[in-house]
């Protein structure tokens, strides 16, 4: 089994739920995120005052998958959640050991 978990933009969200629910994924996790990386954050005016903004609103997506839907997942989030601006986002995929259902007990695959 695999984890993903994608920081992706804010608007992004509903394309990548859409096309990660394409494939078959059902089960996301999502959190509100702020971060930056090479975009090192702006500058906004507010009232006159010009002010840094050195984090970032983003959304962190996480979803534990079966290893044969790995590149199909990688490739949705991908292509969804892409603009060819800087910030578009990263994807990190780690190795999940045990994965247990609370509610039945089941275990490994099944669980997910």
């Amino acid at each position: 089994m695999k984890k993903i978990e994608a920081i992706i933009k804010p608007f992004k969200l509903d394309e990548v739920k859409e096309a990660l629910h394409e494939i078959g994924l059902q089960g996301i996790t999502v959190v509100e995120a702020k971060g930056f990386g090479r975009q090192k954050g702006h500058t906004e005016l507010y009232r006159g005052a010009e002010y840094v903004v050195d984090f970032l609103p983003k959304v962190k997506i996480e979803l534990v998958i079966d290893d044969q839907m790995l590149e199909q997942a990688i490739e949705a989030i991908q292509q969804a959640a892409h603009t060819g601006r800087i910030g578009d986002g990263k994807i990190f995929v780690t190795t999940v050991e045990e994965a247990i259902r609370v509610r039945t007990g089941e275990r490994g695959t099944e669980a997910i």
